[in-house]
Parts: structure tokens; sequence; C-alpha cells
């Protein structure tokens, strides 16, 4: 077993938002500013995937902590990446960025001279929240945070050095640094790890979506890999004319019942309306008998439905 899980505190998890965006934008047609935000919501957690990857190759002892959302004296702050060793806490920012950049005093710009966020800045922010958050629980460790930009196609010109700023060529031996510090941890440790993990917030992503309604869904089933809709089907198994996956047609309406139940939380799920998103499965019995099977049924005359428990 990789020794990684020995130490990962807190997972990383696809976001809620990305899903949901990327099942409406198969579905129906979204402004080119929503699409533009899916598409940097989804190179960012690519981004952090990447980095998980290689915060595998940490020695043994160390503490990990992914995406974190946290919130002190009511200002909210994510974190990325957080690692707890013996004596100090490494926050780490993970930025995906492709392409070449430049700073000009305290200013960042791409290379078409469009300003952005000064990421630093952003750093900076979170840090001050999280000394007086660790504080306030009692672990006032020092703090010493990076901004990791792991992609092989970024570049910025910079006038001066920033320690506080790790670039793709220098991962390797950034690791090797980390590995050097000393870690001997304890019961505290761990319980802060707990403690940070048991404050983290889940914001509902839906206040963050485009307004979309059941009717101007495309219906149909999508294909797990490629997103386009399944367009074959041969017994029991499903095909995609894009891609050439296949999946079995339990798992496939399993699949699109949980997207259903996502994308509408007040939605009832009943064989006809599952029927109705799935389209592809013409058989109102196959769709029953696989709800039957998976879930409880609510009997309520015409109005039956299934849920979860």
């Amino acid at each position: 077993m990789n020794r990684m899980w020995n130490m990962l505190i807190k997972p990383r998890l696809e976001p809620l938002k990305i899903i949901l965006l990327r099942s409406l934008n198969a579905r129906m047609h979204l402004t080119d500013k929503d699409v533009s935000n899916y598409t940097i919501l989804k190179k960012g957690f690519e981004g952090e995937q990447k980095s998980d990857v290689w915060l595998e190759g940490l020695s043994e002892g160390w503490l990990v902590l992914h995406d974190l959302l946290l919130e002190y004296n009511n200002s909210k702050f994510q974190i990325d990446t957080l690692l707890i060793s013996q004596d100090k806490i490494y926050p780490l920012d993970v930025k995906n960025f492709e392409g070449d950049y430049y700073v000009e005093g305290d200013k960042w710009y791409t290379s078409a001279k469009k300003d952005m966020k000064n990421p630093v800045h952003q750093q900076d922010r979170c840090v001050i929240l999280l000394r007086s958050l660790l504080r306030e629980l009692g672990y006032p460790y020092p703090l010493e945070p990076y901004l990791i930009f792991n992609n092989p196609e970024f570049h910025l010109y910079l006038t001066s050095i920033n320690p506080s700023l790790v670039f793709h060529s220098q991962l390797n031996r950034f690791l090797k640094k980390l590995n050097a510090r000393p870690v001997n941890l304890n019961k505290r440790h761990y319980k802060l790890a707990e403690q940070l993990v048991a404050i983290h917030k889940v914001e509902p992503p839906y206040p963050y979506l485009p307004g979309y309604h059941y009717e101007e869904q495309e219906k149909g089933i999508l294909c797990p890999r490629c997103y386009f809709f399944f367009s074959g089907m041969q017994g029991l198994i499903l095909m995609c004319g894009h891609c050439g996956c296949t999946e079995g047609v339990e798992s496939a309406v399993l699949r699109s019942v949980t997207e259903l139940m996502l994308l509408f939380p007040d939605q009832k799920i009943t064989t006809k309306i599952v029927q109705d998103w799935c389209k592809i499965i013409k058989s109102e019995k196959t769709i029953r008998r696989i709800l039957l099977k998976n879930y409880k049924l609510n009997r309520n005359g015409r109005s039956s439905y299934y849920s979860q428990s």
C-alpha cells in the first residue's frame, strides 16, 4: 500500500460544482462565461490532483489535509493542501497556470498585458486568517506558505527572487527540502488535524451555478468517459458512439439517478421521471426493477417515489 494513505487525513474530492457544471454543459447551452468558469475550475482541480500525486513522495510521518474551507472572524478562506510536520505547518496553494506571465511591482499580468489577481496577496490573506485561527484553537505553530506552480508550460518573469514560489522545475528539490524536515508527530498534531477537518465548511454549489430547469435539459445517459450521450444499446449493455465506451444498464441508470438527484435535489424520484431522464432505456419494467433493487419505495398511491433511505 502506498505510504501516502497512512497520513492522508483529508482526501481531495472532485468539487460538486465541477460535477454539476459538467452535466449542465452536456445537457444545455451554457453562456461563454459559464463555459469559461467551468474550464477554469476543471483545470484548477486537475492541477491540484497532479500536486497530490507529486506529494506521494513525502517521507513517512507527515499529516496531509487537502481542500480545506475554513472560517475565522466571519472571513472564509481556502487551503489547497496543508502539511503538518513536527514543528511547522505548510499551507500550499496550487496554481495550474499556463503560458507567460510577468510581475511589475506587486501587479501580475498575462502575456497579453491583462492584469489579474495577485496570487501572493491572496495567499497572504489566507496565511493571516489561518494563523489567527490556529492561535484561537491553541496551536501557535509557525507557518511556512508556498505557491506551487506545477504546470511545465508556465513561465513567470520576475525582477526579484521570491523563495515562497515553487515552479515545476523546482518540485523535486522542494520535495527533498520537505523530506529533510523532522517529522516526529504526537497526539497533539493529530488532534489539530481532526479539529481542522471537523470545522471544514461545505458550501452548497447551487448559488454559484447558472440558472437551469428540468425541461431545458437534454435527456439521455451521459458516457462516463467522454460525457457524450450513449447512442446505442445491445441487450443490457449501453454503447457510446463517440469513444467506444460500454456500460451495463443498471450501472448507467444508477449513475444517472445520482446525477438527477444532484441537479434537482427537490425532484421526487419516480419510475416515470427516471425513464424520461435516461431516455434511451425504453423499458419501464427495467427502470422499475433497478430502482426497487437499489432504493426504498415510499408507497403513496400514484404519488409513490423512491428514496435512499
